[in-house]
């Protein structure tokens, strides 16, 4: 572990870490508090011992700055200083040190207060380093699953190769552009962004719950059979519906696909189902995602139909603007 000793008196640099020399410790100084944010920059410590009446920057301010700097903004700093008056030792825990010893201080309370506030950090870090890697791992299989899911409704669909891959990467490509036009800034952040692409596979999920004799059928559907695969949007509602109970909160995640799931076949001018919903009351995440399912089925060759160029497919869609 590495102590750093900020302090403007070299000598009490010196007496504080003769105290010290029997930790298994590296040790680094500072006399100023403009030096000490330098150095430290350079390399992190794992503790701090901080003088606070220091020329220029005093400690408090010292602290402050380190508190800015996201690699030291959890370092623990130890104020040791000859001020000892109550509102200076509540000034110092308000600003996130982590103790107070006042001058002149024993040796022995010294060495222990270091030895506990370093196996303290230790076990700090080491407690941040499992919940990082136990999130991480919890992202990772939420992803896994939500691909998995995606790909399962699609391998019911022999017509579809490829679309859950594809459109996820549309929905992403136009929301970046959007974010980058400033369109929709209450609701178009850089995390949704992310939760429009991580929840994209999942908008044709009401598949599963289609008849083979529907899903599978050459050639275009009859007005009844289209009526029932139109439901595929408030099946995947449903599923999303019932994880979300499972959930027993509300998740970003888990609204997003919803409103995705359950709007990607809306129409702007109110032609599209299930609801009928128009304009504005679409949820974006339906919009955007309706245009990359289009968008999509047009460039595809189907059963039914050929694959159109990029060009005449976007004359198509700007016909149907709906």
């Amino acid at each position: 572990p590495l102590l750093f000793v900020v302090d403007d008196v070299p000598e009490n640099i010196q007496i504080a870490l003769s105290h010290l020399q029997d930790l298994d410790l590296e040790f680094a100084y500072a006399t100023s508090g403009e030096q000490a944010l330098d150095r430290i920059s350079k390399r992190t410590p794992d503790l701090i011992l901080m003088d606070v009446m220091m020329p220029g920057m005093d400690g408090f301010a010292t602290l402050q700055e380190l508190r800015h700097i996201p690699e030291t903004r959890s370092v623990p700093v130890i104020f040791l200083t000859a001020r000892s008056e109550p509102e200076d030792v509540a000034k110092g825990f308000e600003l996130g040190g982590v103790d107070y010893i006042t001058k002149p201080f024993h040796g022995i309370e010294l060495r222990s207060r270091v030895r506990n506030h370093l196996e303290l950090h230790s076990y700090r870090q080491s407690l941040e380093r499992k919940v990082l890697a136990r999130t991480r791992e919890t992202t990772l299989l939420k992803d896994i699953t939500v691909l998995a899911m995606g790909e399962l409704a699609e391998h019911r669909d022999a017509n579809t190769g490829g679309h859950i891959n594809r459109t996820r990467f549309f929905v992403k490509a136009l929301s970046e552009a959007l974010f980058e036009q400033k369109k929709f800034p209450e609701i178009l952040t850089e995390d949704y962004i992310v939760l429009l692409y991580k929840t994209a596979p999942l908008h044709d999920i009401g598949k599963v719950a289609i008849r083979d004799s529907i899903l599978l059928k050459k050639g275009r559907l009859t007005e009844e059979e289209f009526v029932e695969m139109k439901k595929h949007t408030l099946y995947g509602e449903e599923v999303i519906d019932k994880l979300s109970a499972m959930a027993g909160e509300p998740m970003a995640f888990l609204e997003c696909a919803r409103d995705m799931v359950g709007s990607h076949h809306e129409k702007y001018d109110g032609t599209g189902y299930p609801r009928g919903l128009t304009g504005d009351t679409i949820p974006l995440a339906g919009r955007i995602m309706t245009i990359a399912d289009v968008y999509d089925a047009l460039r595809t060759k189907r059963s039914y139909k050929k694959a159109f160029s990029h060009e005449e497919t976007m004359r198509i869609m700007e016909i149907e603007d709906g």
